[in-house]
Parts: C-alpha cells; sequence; structure tokens
C-alpha cells in the first residue's frame, strides 16, 4: 500500500508517540505536541482523504459541495509527522506495540487512540442492501450525501422518514438537522403540506438540554413533523419501500411506508477496538475507557484516547474534539516528563442545529447539561441567521487552518 512522502521506509522500531487515526482527533493531537516540541511522532491512518464531515449535512441539503468537505491527507499531516498510510488491527498495552493490516509492529511510548467510530449499516436487517437506492440515502457516508440532496429536490407528494439509531452516533444532531432543511425546502416550494415527514427517535425528548429542547419543540411544530418517541427503525424492506419502526415504550411494532428515507446506521467502536484490552467493559458499543476529564486510560498511563472512540458521557462532535485535543495534548507532555496529568475537560461539546435554510440554533453545553455559549454578546438561545452563515462559510476554514494546525 503506497505510502506518504513523510512516511518512515520501515514503521519498525520504537516511537516516542503513536497516534492511531487521522481525523480531526489525531492530527489536532499531532499537531499541538509537534507546537509543544515533541518529536519521533508516528501517524497510523490508512485513508488518503481527510474529511470535513460536518459540511455533509450542508450537502445532503444541497447547501454546499461535497469537494469543499475534502483534503488529501498529505496536507494536513504536520511536519516532521511520520505519517503510516495503513489500517491498525490491534493493540497490546502490555508490550506497547501497534499491530498494522500486514502483521507489522508498531512499538511506543506513548500512544493516542483516535481512529474514530465506524458505520454499522448491517446493524439493521436489509438497510445495507437498501442504501444507495430504493429512495435510501444518509449523510453519515461522503458516497451517500450528494444522493440525499437529489431525493429531498425530487419529492413532491408522499412520506419522508428520518431516523436515528439507539447507539451513539457521531454529531447527535445531524439525524435531525437533515429533516429541518429537507422540510423547509419542501415549505418554500409549497409542497410541504401534501408531505407526510416523520421522525423516529430512541430517546424520550428532541434533545437533553432542555433550554434548547423547547426550541426544537417549537421548530418541529412549525414543520408539522411527527415525532416516534422511544422508537427505533429495527429494519427495512427496500422493495416495499417500507421500514419496520420498534416502539420501545409500548413494545409494539408497525410497517411504516416511505417515499424518502433518510437512515442513519447504528455506530460503534472499530471491531479491532471492541475486542482488544482498551476497550471500556461499562461501553455496550466497544468504545475505548477514558478518565472523563484528563482523557487518561484508567489502566495505562501512557495511553489517552478522545474523539468518537473515546466513551464520554457526551455528544461525539468535532467541537468537542477541539477541547479534547489540548487536554490530550498537555497532559500527554506531562506524562512524558514523569509528572501526574493536570489539565481537565469539561464535557464541553457543541450541536451546530441547522433548523431553516438560513437558520441555525447553536447548542453548547458540558457533561452537566449546563448551556456553555461562546458569543457572549449573542442570543445564541434563538434561531439566527448569523449563526447559519458562522457553520457555512467560517467554520471550515477555523477546521483547516485553526484547529488542524494546533491553534485553536
Amino acid at each position: 500500500m503506497p505510502t506518504s512522502p513523510s512516511s518512515p521506509s520501515s514503521p519498525t522500531g520504537r516511537h516516542r508517540v503513536v497516534i492511531v487515526g487521522g481525523g480531526s482527533a489525531g492530527v489536532s493531537v499531532a499537531a499541538r505536541l509537534r507546537r509543544a516540541g515533541v518529536g519521533d511522532i508516528v501517524l497510523v491512518e490508512p485513508s488518503d482523504t481527510h474529511w470535513y464531515q460536518p459540511l455533509w449535512t450542508l450537502v445532503g441539503g444541497g447547501q454546499a459541495p461535497l469537494n469543499g468537505s475534502r483534503r488529501r491527507q498529505t496536507s494536513v499531516v504536520p511536519d516532521g509527522v511520520h505519517w503510516i498510510r495503513r489500517p491498525a488491527t490491534a493493540i497490546d498495552p502490555d508490550t506497547r506495540t501497534v499491530t498494522l493490516w500486514n502483521g507489522e509492529e508498531l512499538a511506543y511510548e506513548h500512544l493516542v487512540l483516535a481512529p474514530g467510530l465506524q458505520l454499522d449499516w448491517d446493524g439493521v436487517p436489509g438497510l445495507d442492501e437498501a442504501i444507495g437506492r430504493d429512495r435510501v440515502s444518509s449523510n453519515y457516508s461522503a458516497e451517500y450525501a450528494p444522493r440525499t440532496w437529489e431525493l429531498i429536490r425530487n419529492l413532491r407528494s408522499g412520506t419522508a422518514v428520518f431516523t436515528q439509531p439507539a447507539t451513539p452516533v457521531k454529531c447527535g444532531g445531524a439525524p435531525q438537522k437533515i429533516m429541518y432543511l429537507a422540510a423547509d425546502h419542501w415549505r418554500r416550494r409549497k409542497v410541504l403540506a401534501d408531505i407526510r415527514v416523520v421522525f423516529v427517535l430512541p430517546d424520550a425528548a428532541l434533545f437533553r438540554v432542555s433550554e434548547y429542547r423547547r426550541i426544537l419543540e417549537q421548530v418541529v411544530s412549525r414543520y408539522g413533523v411527527e415525532v416516534r418517541f422511544r422508537s427505533e427503525m429495527t429494519a427495512v424492506d427496500g422493495g416495499r419501500r417500507e421500514i419496520t419502526v420498534t416502539d420501545h415504550a409500548r413494545g409494539t411494532t408497525e410497517r411504516l411506508g416511505y417515499d424518502l428515507l433518510h437512515a442513519v446506521p447504528p455506530q460503534s467502536a472499530p471491531d479491532w477496538i471492541k475486542t482488544g484490552p482498551l476497550a471500556d467493559p461499562a461501553s455496550p458499543h466497544g468504545f475505548v475507557a477514558a478518565d472523563r476529564h484528563t482523557l487518561q486510560h484508567p489502566r495505562y498511563e501512557t495511553v489517552f484516547a478522545l474523539g468518537d472512540v473515546a466513551h464520554l458521557p457526551t455528544s461525539k462532535t468535532g467541537a468537542a474534539v477541539r477541547k479534547q485535543a489540548p487536554v490530550v495534548a498537555a497532559n500527554l507532555v506531562e506524562v512524558m516528563n514523569g509528572r501526574t496529568p493536570t489539565h481537565r475537560y469539561d464535557g464541553y461539546t457543541s450541536c451546530p442545529l441547522v433548523t431553516a435554510r438560513d437558520r441555525m440554533l447553536l447548542a453548547e453545553f458540558d457533561y452537566d447539561l449546563r448551556p456553555r455559549p461562546s458569543f457572549p454578546l449573542i442570543d445564541t438561545f434563538k434561531e439566527r441567521r448569523d449563526m447559519w452563515v458562522f457553520k457555512r462559510y467560517l467554520l471550515p476554514p477555523v477546521y483547516w487552518h485553526g484547529m488542524l494546525t494546533g491553534r485553536l
């Protein structure tokens, strides 16, 4: 498998830091460690494309091009970091080794785990066969996000179903954001009255933080959305264009026909993480154990985890990674110097909830579900056009030039 020019010709040998995962979390930590003067860093990432995934909602809503969300991985790997373009397949924290797909081993002194999560398309019977056809799409894949917009703009009547699984998902607000973009498009085209919009939601409420939940309830009412609370899509029949909806509160099931289905697949830690020694036994989905504040593994002091793969009681978002990365980098430097980690992550996360084609609600909160607004002079407890502009035009360059370079 090809490697970048910055990759070592052979990955063998012991390295000071090995980072598994070259997404936003892994690259951000690598950049911060380099800025702190740390050398001999190896980044393990099999993909040669780096995606800015938060843009995929707007791609699916017809508001952004897919090309704007990707760059070559070589362009984001920090100078001085060796990139190994191979998948990791196992970790032995006792021998401090990472096994690669071809059987080679990387020895490390310190390890950062940030491989993200995996989309379990086969977690719902029939979904893997229906996705990308049978009027089924999902913004959780770059392959399908443009198709979502195609389905939305071609629908004039019928039933549109949007689902969210019971597992943790990256960007917990994304399953409903695309629903609002679609409904607003249909309202502007004067066909919303002819479209039944159904949201299948496993939770008992639209949002965990009450201050934002009340606003979203108004948005749902405005579009006439039927919300099936405490319910889950448990099967897809693409040929019949039907899904099975299980109501966990009532213990009942029903068949629901659709003319458009935006399906969010169940999600979990990568399989090789689930079955490995660093997975948290308390996580039913195999996420990595990590102290909720220091992000250090509870058993292995030289191991840290952040991003979607970490088992933390907060939403899995890029905004969370932006706050976690400096904590991991600073605490790792302290461990390298024989000190106890002192930097703490308070659970901050953010859900930029696009509620219309020109409006957004910026939900920011911490572990205790307390609102944590970042703009003290702006009332972010309401839908705002300037927040939509912020997401569409300002956040991408902040990501590429600030977060990934370790400056923000």
